[in-house]
């Protein structure tokens, strides 16, 4: 007996729907989160490999790490440098027997304004991935989105073949600077764009539709296809399944565990709403931007503005909390205790 195609629906749930127009990825460091949701990537970033490190499943990845960077010398700081490196690859490497696909890897938010760091620091992860065994075509380096990250994620593509993914990503200029470096993909941030708007704004209450971060990632998805850019978008930074269905169509779209968890038990239709023909008939106009045109129209996105600047300082602030635990861990390894 046939189903018919509404019933089939009824009975798929949103996430399995989600996936028959979007490549859906785990917003996680948490790998053994992930497996029930066969997600085909999963990312990670310095606040979540902070919450995970600090789980006691994950304890054998954080001494291991710590043993790699006392066994490989130098300062203490190069010591701690290198066992963090050795972390976060530690658990891409876990995350990557769950995933088919790719996982990214954050360079520490701290280099953000350095260009030279962040190459240096990227082709040392891509090294310590390719020494346990896997090619970088399965690892993206998450990288800011700054003008000198921005530059850097080019470098990176075009002299190393290292796959870039641009993060705390909020404008159109941002967004733009990305397309014309050719980086592999961007994650503008949906949730943290709202939250701008919920703190700054007089308006509480957003349908899917309006919200600024759904309009926001439409309006760079519409902009990509239609100029014909190869650089895909991952939209981010969710905080309710309305606005991951609202984006059903982008590229990929990165999301937590608690998230797909809901979606996987919602069994509401949803539709398609970002499509390549569709884009193809959206009123964008195509612009080019030098450094100094990208700066100029950054900062005329306030919101932008801040949630960029904040996102660097909260990212920085995770990343040195879990410097600190490494620090005491190795004290502690050093000293017999």
């Amino acid at each position: 007996m046939s189903v018919s195609p509404d019933k089939r629906r009824k009975m798929e749930s949103a996430l399995e729907q989600i996936k028959k127009h979007t490549v859906v990825v785990a917003d996680t460091g948490d790998f053994n989160a992930i497996e029930e949701y066969k997600p085909q990537d999963a990312t990670t970033n310095p606040s979540l490999i902070l919450a995970a490190a600090k789980m006691s499943i994950y304890q054998p990845l954080v001494e291991q790490a710590i043993k790699y960077g006392i066994a490989n010398g130098g300062s203490e700081e190069e010591q701690v440098t290198n066992a963090m490196d050795k972390l976060f690859v530690n658990f891409g490497l876990e995350i990557l027997k769950k995933v088919p696909g790719r996982v990214s890897t954050e360079v520490d938010a701290r280099l953000s304004f350095d260009k030279e760091a962040m190459v240096s620091r990227a082709r040392r992860l891509i090294s310590l991935y390719e020494e346990a065994g896997v090619s970088k075509e399965r690892i993206l380096i998450k990288l800011s989105s700054t003008w000198e990250g921005i530059q850097a994620g080019q470098e990176l593509e075009e002299k190393d073949g290292i796959h870039c993914n641009m993060t705390l990503l909020f404008s159109f200029a941002q967004a733009v600077a990305c397309a014309e470096a050719h980086v592999t993909l961007i994650s503008p941030f949906v949730g943290r764009i709202l939250d701008w708007y919920k703190e700054n704004t007089d308006r509480k209450n957003y349908e899917p539709h309006e919200d600024p971060g759904v309009q926001s990632v439409t309006k760079i998805y519409n902009y990509y296809k239609k100029f014909n850019y190869r650089t895909v978008v991952m939209g981010a930074s969710f905080r309710n399944t309305g606005e991951v269905k609202a984006l059903a169509g982008c590229d990929l779209l990165t999301i937590s565990p608690g998230l797909l968890g809901e979606l996987s038990q919602d069994h509401s239709a949803v539709t398609c709403s970002l499509t390549p023909q569709g884009a193809k008939q959206c009123d964008l106009e195509q612009v080019h931007l030098d450094e100094k045109s990208f700066r100029w129209l950054h900062n005329e996105d306030r919101m932008a503005v801040e949630k960029l600047s904040d996102g660097i300082r909260k990212f920085a602030a995770d990343a040195i909390k879990l410097e600190t635990m490494i620090k005491e861990r190795m004290f502690n390894v050093k000293n017999g205790q």
